[in-house]
């Protein structure tokens, strides 16, 4: 049987995911075939007419087949992008967007100056956030929390092949009901210079009509922000307080039309210079506030 040639399998690819009705066929059939293969742009350019071998075109066909089905495309890989470092993603978290990394940035220019500070990743999902703050953040200790146990195993799997594992802790939690965040024996509650979180906002409603992608395949309980999509922003803003040292910010990304709500949420929970920041579409994305600062210290 004549082998296929790797520009005969990226045809092969880009066609079928054509019909398959995948936006960006050639760039998925492409990346597939690099993540068989193993081969780069250059490699692929000079080499063209290479066969490929019959267990690497199986593989790749199966992938192909996936991929039609509109399975995300970082599933199939087990491979995202975000901050600049690679993380793993499985059909258990969100697959990280650019559009996040505006509120990483926020993170990273609020903690300028601070030593050692200790950040709480609300809804933690893959652990992108977090372990992308400790990777940029010199001593930074944090803490991920989310409802869902098998993302919990992707975010310290992440933490620990990025090497921040030992500063950063995890915790299976509905918000704060974990004992963790509890007043017991006298001790106090754990305090944090940030609190940052991006949770579930997309109305219930609204989750049918997002792109097959998402609505099949990303978990519900990951998107699903309860009928209007403000429940979690209500139920994180209401305590936050409790969780900040003076100074201390809440930070989170929002729905791009969730900012003048979510803004009103930290106004009447006593949060000061509150903002809203953009994304590069110039959509608004971040929502952030500080505790007034009045001295204080971690616990």
């Amino acid at each position: 049987m004549k082998l296929c040639t790797l520009g005969e399998l990226l045809k092969e690819g880009t066609d079928f995911l054509k019909k398959s009705n995948i936006t960006e066929a050639g760039l998925d059939a492409w990346l597939l075939l690099e993540y068989v293969t193993g081969k780069n742009r250059a490699y692929y350019f000079a080499h063209q007419e290479e066969p490929v071998s019959e267990e690497t075109t199986q593989t790749y066909r199966e992938l192909l087949e996936k991929r039609g089905q509109h399975i995300p495309l970082q599933h199939l890989t087990h491979q995202a992008f975000f901050m600049g470092y690679e993380f793993y993603v499985d059909e258990h978290v969100l697959v990280p967007r650019q559009d996040t990394e505006v509120l990483v940035e926020e993170v990273l220019k609020a903690l300028k100056g601070r030593e050692n500070p200790y950040i709480l990743d609300m809804c933690t999902g893959s652990g992108c956030i977090l372990s992308s703050i400790l990777l940029e953040t010199a001593g930074a200790l944090g803490t991920g929390v989310d409802l869902s146990k098998e993302a919990l195993k992707v975010a310290k799997k992440n933490a620990e092949s990025l090497g921040v594992g030992e500063r950063a802790r995890f915790i299976h939690s509905d918000l704060f009901s974990n004992s963790y965040f509890c007043k017991k024996d006298g001790k106090e509650l754990p305090v944090y210079d940030i609190l940052v979180s991006n949770p579930p906002y997309i109305p219930t409603a609204q989750i049918g009509s997002l792109m097959e992608e998402v609505q099949f395949h990303d978990p519900f309980m990951a998107l699903d922000g309860r009928e209007d999509g403000l429940y979690f922003y209500r139920a994180i803003t209401k305590r936050a307080m409790e969780f900040l040292v003076p100074g201390g910010w809440l930070m989170y990304e929002i729905g791009c039309e969730q900012g003048e709500a979510v803004q009103e949420l930290l106004r009447q929970e006593g949060f000061e210079k509150i903002e809203i920041k953009q994304d590069l579409c110039g959509l608004d994305r971040v929502v952030l506030g500080q505790k007034a600062n009045l001295g204080g210290k971690h616990v």
